[in-house]
């Protein structure tokens, strides 16, 4: 049984998934919005909320904490820190939304576009 157990596994392990999520943050924070399946997109959302919201802090420890969870790449994490987090500092979450596309065709399952609001 999988009684509150919030997080979905993608029938993959543990470290492969967690780079699955790095990979797909570091997506929608380069290009601003990516499509993806609807599961996917719906875990993805509060991993990078968390990320906007540590980068709204500003000071050198979430930075740091930042770049520790995108990979060590510091040209996303510039970008997160210097154009994103900017534009939210007087909203307090909420800064992706997950628009609803038809079924892939090849497979049927449900897709979804994640943005920045």
């Amino acid at each position: 049984m999988r009684h509150h157990n919030s997080t979905r596994k993608f029938g993959r392990e543990k470290n492969v998934r967690s780079a699955l999520m790095k990979s797909l943050a570091l997506s929608l924070i380069n290009h601003g919005k990516i499509t993806t399946t609807d599961a996917k997109a719906r875990e993805l959302r509060p991993y990078t909320e968390k990320l906007v919201t540590k980068a709204k802090a500003g000071d050198i420890a979430s930075r740091k904490l930042v770049v520790a969870q995108m990979m060590n790449s510091k040209e996303v994490a510039k970008k997160l820190f210097d154009e994103i987090a900017p534009k939210y500092k007087d909203r307090k979450g909420g800064y992706i939304r997950i628009t609803k596309l038809p079924k892939r065709l090849s497979d049927a399952s449900k897709m979804a576009v994640i943005e920045f609001v």
